[in-house]
Parts: structure tokens; C-alpha cells; sequence
């Protein structure tokens, strides 16, 4: 297994094959949500995964520039797939996600929209509720921000 960052330009076409394929499975399948996943923010992310040996995006999410979603960095897109799951792959994700930030890009302040459920999970990184409750294709979620 192997974790990679790559802008959208240096993802093979397999490697977008699987994180799009994953994607659809958690967000739409899963979560019975209906929405446009593909939203052209893609192009502009960084994109971080862990895949398997045979190339199984176990692990996902995108990271975006200041000024794309938020006037902060953004995290988003942050899944596991379902069979992977109780691995600790979503913390790993999430610091290296965060790591990338610090590293790459200079900064530690970045900004989410979080389903609810996962609030506790987000501010056990730090992150802070900034808002109230709102739905996001029909699922509860909060914003939350980093310093």
C-alpha cells in the first residue's frame, strides 16, 4: 500500500478512475445522496490516497488553495472506503492532509464543511465549529476552521 499526492494533471487515467469510482461509492451510493460530485474543483486540488497493490483507492480526499472554496485552504472530498474501514486509514488521511498543508503549502489555517457525525473526530485535529447546522445534499453538516 502506498500514499501519494498528486495534483489532477499527474494522476494517471486509472488512478482518476478509482478515486472517482470510490468517491461515487461513499457519497452517492452510500449516503444515498444525489448531487454533482463532479464540480470541475478537481482540476485545481491536490489529491490525496492511499491505494492497494491492485490500485483500490482505500483512502481518499482533495485538498484546495486558498481562494478556491474558502478564503482558507480547504479540505474536502475525505472518505474511506467501506470495506477498508476500522484500519485507522481516516486519521492517517487526515494528518497527512494537514501535514501537506503545513509542509507544501505554508499554512495550518484550512477550513471544512464536515457532516455532523464526524465534528468530534474533526476537533480532536483542532478544528472548531464556526456556524450553525445546515444541510449539504440533504445531509446534516457544520463548518468548521483550523487555526
Amino acid at each position: 500500500m502506498i500514499w501519494q499526492a498528486k495534483t489532477f494533471a499527474a494522476l494517471s487515467k486509472e488512478e482518476l478512475y478509482k478515486i472517482l469510482q470510490v468517491r461515487n461509492e461513499v457519497f452517492i451510493v452510500e449516503q444515498k445522496t444525489y448531487y454533482q460530485d463532479l464540480d470541475d474543483k478537481d482540476f485545481e486540488a491536490m489529491h490525496i490516497f492511499l491505494s492497494d497493490d491492485d490500485g483500490s483507492v482505500l483512502a481518499y480526499c482533495r485538498i484546495m488553495r486558498a481562494g478556491v472554496s474558502y478564503e482558507e485552504c480547504c479540505i474536502g472530498r475525505v472518505l474511506t472506503k467501506p470495506s477498508a474501514r476500522a484500519h485507522g486509514y481516516g486519521r492517517i488521511l487526515v494528518q497527512k492532509a494537514l501535514d501537506f498543508l503545513k509542509e507544501e503549502w505554508n499554512t495550518t489555517a484550512v477550513r471544512i464543511s464536515a457532516q455532523c457525525y464526524l465534528q468530534t473526530f474533526y476537533e480532536s485535529y483542532g478544528f472548531i465549529a464556526t456556524g450553525e447546522t445546515y444541510l449539504e445534499d440533504d445531509l446534516p453538516h457544520i463548518e468548521m476552521w483550523k487555526p
